[in-house]
């Protein structure tokens, strides 16, 4: 099993940064990719960020130029650097991981961090 722990979220205004940390415990060895997910009040959960363990990155279109997601294999920490925030941003941010699970993966989650950008 793996436990991931956010931090980082919080209140910043519009064009500011914040950067988000999720650290990976448990049976890291067996992650093939992590990534941000964000949720917004009455919206569907949707993929922010994500990147493989061969380093290859993935970003929602909204996001593109403003995030940049990264890790730190020493520290089993994934980050997104989120740049120039707009008050669309505002959500709660969930990190995942996924896993092979037989014939398919699983996916595991953060307990999430609120991220707010007021105008």
């Amino acid at each position: 099993q793996v436990q991931l722990v956010e931090s980082g979220g919080g209140l910043v205004q519009a064009g500011g940064s914040l950067r988000l940390s999720c650290a990976a415990s448990g049976s890291i060895f067996s992650i093939n990719a992590m990534g941000w997910y964000r949720q917004a009040p009455g919206k569907q959960r949707e993929s922010v960020a994500t990147i493989t363990n061969g380093g290859i990155t993935n970003y929602a279109d909204s996001v593109k130029g403003r995030f940049t997601i990264s890790r730190d294999n020493a520290k089993n920490t994934v980050y997104l650097q989120m740049n120039s925030l707009k008050p669309e941003d505002t959500a709660v941010y969930y990190c995942n991981a996924r896993t092979p699970y037989g014939p398919g993966y699983h996916d595991y989650w953060g307990q999430g961090t609120q991220v707010t950008v007021s105008s």
